[in-house]
């Protein structure tokens, strides 16, 4: 991890979290981000990301990253992460971030598909998490592997 003289991490890894919290989001629902954006059933893009630094996490600092998604539209889903130090409850960072339904072909927004936004919804108000073979279209689209590789 890149940081400065001080041992404080760079204010640009921050986002590298932020993919990780995400990936590790959606993974922990079932399926791969990265795996179904490469099936073609659903990509995002970032536009929007706000980063509250409230104290410095250091170069090797071992961190709890703490994720939601607290809102779902038609094209875009918000989610928030908070940083930790492993063990304590001194927040160091919080982000908020914006995801757009991103369409490769075209350029322009998809909509959030409803097995999706049925998953989180789900898992965000009972912390349980649904079945991903309830839902054919992302089951397949996570684990039918692309016959071109």
């Amino acid at each position: 991890m890149e940081g400065d003289a001080q041992g404080i991490v760079f204010n640009g890894a921050y986002l590298d979290y932020l993919e990780i919290a995400q990936a590790e989001y959606f993974r922990n629902l079932g399926f791969s981000i990265y795996q179904i954006a490469k099936a073609g059933y659903f990509d995002s893009a970032v536009v929007k990301t706000t980063i509250e630094f409230k104290h410095p996490a250091k170069i090797d600092q071992l961190i709890d990253l703490y994720t939601r998604i607290v809102s779902i539209g038609n094209t875009s889903i918000t989610l928030n992460l908070e940083i930790y130090p492993k063990n304590s409850d001194q927040i160091l960072t919080s982000i908020q971030a914006v995801y757009v339904g991103y369409d490769s072909a075209t350029g322009g927004t998809r909509l959030v598909p409803e097995s999706i936004r049925t998953l989180v919804n789900h898992f965000e108000s009972t912390g349980a998490i649904k079945d991903l073979s309830q839902f054919n279209d992302l089951y397949r689209a996570t684990f039918e592997q692309n016959t071109s590789d």
